[in-house]
């Protein structure tokens, strides 16, 4: 099940942003730092509040019972183009973030984020969503193609 985040997500968020920045890390460690998250946990409480910028977690359902398990989650933001003098007045929906539990992936937690988070984009009369993926994440670009993203723009490089 698909849900906001609330402030007792902080804790299972904080795990799977850890292995998010790993990916990170093995990627591109030098740009990366190993072990750390790109938020604190007060950061992340106080962005748990703000409309602007939602997180969405996927929860498993316990079936004994117990607690149910955060196996990932989503992380947007919404930013609008009105006015300017090129682009066209559009509302786009930013996936800043998205990760699933490594223990959980090729269970569909990543398509039920992303299908959900479409969903938001609908509701809130979203033109597109937007998202980066670093170069050398085969796994991720896969992902994000098999859900009919394509390529909108590069952003390119040389290491001096």
């Amino acid at each position: 099940m698909v849900r906001k985040a609330t402030k007792n997500d902080i804790g299972p968020i904080m795990q799977l942003l850890h292995q998010v920045n790993m990916v990170h890390y093995a990627i591109r460690p030098d740009l990366f730092k190993p072990h750390t998250t790109k938020y604190t946990e007060q950061e992340l409480g106080t962005l748990l509040a703000d409309p602007a910028m939602p997180v969405f977690v996927y929860e498993d359902k316990a079936a004994d019972g117990s607690r149910p398990r955060v196996l990932g989650h989503a992380f947007c933001q919404v930013a609008e183009v009105k006015g300017h003098t090129l682009l066209q007045d559009v509302k786009t929906l930013y996936i800043d973030d998205i990760c699933v539990d490594a223990d959980a992936r090729g269970k569909h937690v990543g398509t039920a984020l992303f299908d959900y988070v479409c969903d938001y984009a609908r509701s809130l009369g979203c033109h597109n969503i937007t998202l980066n993926v670093w170069e050398g994440n085969d796994p991720a670009s896969a992902f994000y193609r098999h859900m009919g993203m394509r390529t909108q723009k590069t952003t390119m490089e040389v290491i001096l």
